[in-house]
């Protein structure tokens, strides 16, 4: 198979799927309103609900939702063959993934800019509420621990991003001021943020960061200079960036971000074009050595964000809702960031299928040097084995038309650590609007201080991070991630599927991805605890009976509010 072909396909499925599924979804189920109130406007304090250009604000939202999953996904997931890979990403983004971003975004639009947690109250029952943010802090505390950690890691594998990632805070800065302070106009200013942005890459690339000889005394010098980056990040990526207005950094640092996965993507896709390489991983291979699970359902939990992930529903309901300036914005920025997402999965899958066998002397040889990266599931699991496969692969696309290595290099490295920030930042942002909706739940005035709920926000994060003492704790949770990141696109879908259904509307197009994720990803949530179980690792099997619990509970509860409702309509 030709990647040219292949990407080209998918590519144009998103374009056309945007302009006639989504506008359908638009106009005939969730029915948008341009001349409705939204609580950017009804509530605006100018911290956390700004009414925003759609543009911006589409840059925010892509950006917080394309973290590294979309990448490291389909670099692990590959190795059940590209087929699956494919299937899953194509038709999985375009009928589930982007219903249910869109979905989140408008019913979150409609009821205040709350949560998709907090309006369960109103849309399923109050006891639904407290279970569905009880799950949402659990994960979310794992991603900011987990996500904490792999900048970290990334610093140390990447020294050459050190200095731009960095220095792009003062950059968002200096933009933020530009528009909102100057009134300056955030096109042109955008595009002078990111030149510079491109400028400190090229210095990155030349002058890169190792911390190493700086802790060189210390008895294992590589951790602790891992435990230094996680407390910075913890301080400036997560408490910093959350506790500042929003237009202050976290919206123009998304906005120069979002213009960078632009270059990057575009930058991907000229070496697919230049290089079209075929594809040398395997069609299909249903039990790769030492595999967890089946390929069904592991797909499904392994490619989170590049096809659907429970994450996006946080951000489409935590920040996004408290910015969008216009109701008809919503197609826009929730199913058409998905599309966007899905389309860096393409690339990503193009990278480690085809990039990564070029230079290896003729097709045979590419299919070894393939083979030999991912002959077993061990071989493959780990973060840098992943990350290294998509590099390696697009800095070989990239070398088709004369991009020299290092810059290639830092460029990519720049990228994908920019994004694994941007999901930190806006990840305690929404775990602080969860603290403070879990303390008016339960009346506790202490907790709905916004410099306190993000001080527990990041402090169970630290915890996390840290309880063992080496800085990487919170890698041993992140078996559970896979699972309960779907399982919770899953329950939002349900909850959307009750909203349409109060509002008497056609409720196939959520229900029926709302009973395959459930499905599919409780399946995979009994298969990864049973592992646990046999493991013998009685705190991730604990805690993965109890969240478990929670979200049958929480299924239970919201039947029996669907039944009733179906009912009321058929009398």
């Amino acid at each position: 198979m030709n990647s040219l072909l292949l990407a080209g396909i998918m590519l144009v499925g998103y374009v056309l799927a945007y302009r006639l599924y989504g506008r359908f979804l638009a106009r005939k189920i969730f029915r948008l309103d341009a001349e409705a109130i939204c609580p950017s406007g009804a509530l605006r304090d100018d911290v956390d609900y700004v009414p925003t250009n759609k543009h911006v604000l589409f840059g925010h939202h892509f950006t917080s939702i394309a973290g590294l999953t979309p990448i490291v996904g389909p670099a692990i997931g590959i190795i059940y063959g590209w087929v699956p890979a494919v299937i899953w990403v194509l038709l999985g983004s375009i009928f589930i993934g982007a219903v249910h971003d869109f979905g989140a975004l408008v019913v979150s639009l409609r009821h205040q800019g709350r949560s998709i947690g907090d309006l369960a109250a109103d849309i399923v029952t109050p006891r639904v509420r407290v279970l569905f943010l009880a799950i949402i802090f659990f994960l979310l505390m794992i991603v900011i621990a987990v996500f904490g950690l792999i900048i970290a890691m990334l610093f140390t594998m990447y020294p050459a991003a050190v200095i731009p990632v960095w220095l792009e805070i003062p950059i968002a800065l200096f933009l933020g001021w530009w528009i909102y302070k100057k009134g300056g106009g955030a096109f042109w200013a955008g595009v002078i943020a990111v030149i510079i942005m491109y400028g400190t890459v090229v210095l990155g690339a030349y002058v890169p960061v190792d911390l190493g000889g700086l802790f060189s005394g210390f008895a294992n010098p590589a951790a602790a200079t891992i435990k230094f980056w996680i407390v910075m990040i913890l301080i400036f990526n997560a408490w910093l960036a959350s506790t500042l207005p929003v237009q202050t950094l976290l919206q123009p640092r998304d906005f120069i971000n979002s213009h960078q996965l632009i270059i990057a993507m575009g930058l991907l896709l000229l070496g697919v074009i230049v290089a079209h390489p075929p594809v040398v991983a395997p069609a299909i291979d249903a039990s790769p050595a030492g595999a967890p699970m089946w390929i069904f359902p592991s797909v499904f939990v392994i490619i989170a964000c590049g096809a659907v992930s429970g994450f996006h529903c946080l951000v489409s309901s935590g920040t996004s809702a408290k910015q969008c300036k216009n109701e008809s914005d919503a197609l826009y920025v929730g199913y058409g960031s998905m599309m966007w997402e899905a389309a860096l999965a393409t690339l990503a899958i193009v990278a480690v299928a085809a990039g990564i066998g070029m230079g290896a002397g003729g097709f045979e040889e590419g299919q070894r040097v393939f083979a030999q990266h991912y002959s077993s599931w061990q071989a493959a699991s780990g973060l840098p084995s992943k990350l290294d496969a998509f590099v390696q692969g697009a800095t070989n696309m990239m070398a088709e038309y004369g991009m020299p290595i290092k810059i290639s290099m830092a460029i990519m490295a720049v990228f994908i650590v920019s994004f694994a920030g941007t999901t930190v930042d806006s990840a305690t942002r929404i775990q602080r609007y969860v603290v403070i909706e879990l303390g008016r739940a339960g009346k506790m005035k202490l907790l709905q201080n916004r410099q306190l709920a993000t001080l527990v926000a990041v402090i169970t994060a630290a915890c996390l991070a840290f309880y063992d003492g080496s800085g990487a704790g919170a890698m041993r949770l992140w078996p559970l991630f896979g699972c309960l990141n779907q399982l919770l696109a899953g329950l939002a879908l349900l909850v959307i599927t009750i909203y349409l259904a109060h509002k008497k509307t056609a409720i196939f197009y959520t229900a029926i991805p709302m009973v395959f994720m459930i499905l599919m990803t409780g399946w995979a949530m009994v298969l990864t605890i049973s592992g646990f179980y046999r493991a013998q690792d009685w705190l991730l099997f604990g805690i993965g009976i109890i969240v478990f619990a929670l979200e049958l509970w929480m299924i239970a509860e919201s039947y029996i509010v669907l039944r009733g409702l179906r009912l009321k309509r058929a009398d």
